[in-house]
């Protein structure tokens, strides 16, 4: 009999991923906005308006890293007075998906330690 050794790698995490995950939790106001989106409401002033405690800069910085991940696409039209407009991606849909997993599990976990 010939056995044959079969050699296992070492799995590595996703690195990108679980980077970009860290980021969004990270970002306290990136699920909020999500809301925002979800029900039609993808003007930056507007949401400003409609959040309390959420300031035009902070926004500003969690939209950037959405759009530079992939998870939002800015629409910018050029009018006066100009309008910018996000929405949710395909690849931001998948990435909102992966969220909802991850917040069903935190949910299995509270069950669990109750």
């Amino acid at each position: 009999m010939n056995f044959k050794e079969k050699q296992i790698e070492r799995k590595i995490p996703p690195q990108e991923s679980a980077r970009m995950v860290e980021t969004i939790y990270g970002c306290k106001w990136s699920l909020t906005i999500y809301q925002l989106l979800a029900n039609g409401i993808n003007r930056p002033g507007e949401m400003v308006r409609t959040v309390d405690g959420l300031s035009t800069k902070v926004l500003n910085q969690c939209l950037k890293k959405n759009t530079e991940f992939g998870i939002l696409k800015k629409t910018v039209y050029h009018e006066l007075p100009p309008r910018v407009e996000y929405q949710v991606t395909e690849f931001g849909n998948k990435f909102l998906a992966v969220l909802e997993q991850i917040e069903a599990l935190q949910e299995d976990l509270n069950n669990l330690s109750r």
